[in-house]
């Protein structure tokens, strides 16, 4: 992220052609009944799709049934090593969530992790994207692939890779973040923004 900060980015209106490639054509989506009865000749392919789906395909999982969609996204949190977390319930009114300001000490190793839920459905090519900006500019982007997960009743999360916050007085303030979990069939699960602060040292 620090790499970033001293380039200059042309704004972009349209978040949804970042997230997805226009070139892309996802697979067609699958039921899980589907997944299982396909290749049923192959004994290594079954059994790793046993695994990956587990009692999914014994069960439809529904965790929230009043819920109609396949992810809920439930948590995002700021894990810094030898800190608490530093969390966002992203399961209320979304559009608060600018109010509640993390703060960040500069030059601090930090990862992003979200907390979600799959159910009914085995979902496909899950993916997270954060774009950051600075006095209404983009400074940062980050895109993580997710992955595909079965349903389960528990709750399951995935976690970026390190990333570095800004260091130095000209990096310090307050940055807007604007994030996406969406996935390959261009379904946008949650779109949420929120803000972080950059300070000399934590308070």
């Amino acid at each position: 992220m620090a790499e970033t900060l001293n380039q200059q980015h042309h704004a972009d209106d349209h978040h949804d052609e970042d997230v997805h490639d226009a070139n892309y054509q996802a697979p067609p989506e699958k039921t899980i009944e589907e997944i299982m009865a396909a290749d049923q000749e192959d004994e290594s392919l079954r059994r790793y799709k046993e695994a990956l789906l587990g009692a999914a395909q014994a069960e439809k999982i529904i965790v929230e049934p009043n819920d109609p969609r396949k992810v809920i996204v439930k948590k995002l949190a700021l894990v810094v090593e030898g800190r608490d977390d530093m969390e966002l319930d992203l399961t209320g009114d979304i559009s608060q969530l600018k109010q509640q300001v993390f703060v960040i000490k500069e030059g601090v190793q930090y990862k992003v992790r979200i907390d979600f839920i799959v159910q009914r459905e085995i979902v496909h090519g899950l993916k997270y994207v954060q774009k950051t900006y600075r006095m209404s500019l983009p400074v940062d982007k980050m895109a993580h692939m997710v992955g595909s997960y079965p349903p389960k009743k528990e709750i399951q999360n995935y976690l970026t890779p390190p990333e570095e916050a800004p260091s130095g007085m000209i990096s310090r303030g307050t940055y807007s973040v604007s994030s996406v979990f969406t996935d390959d069939d261009k379904h946008i699960h949650l779109k949420w923004d929120w803000t972080f602060e950059i300070k000399k040292d934590w308070e």
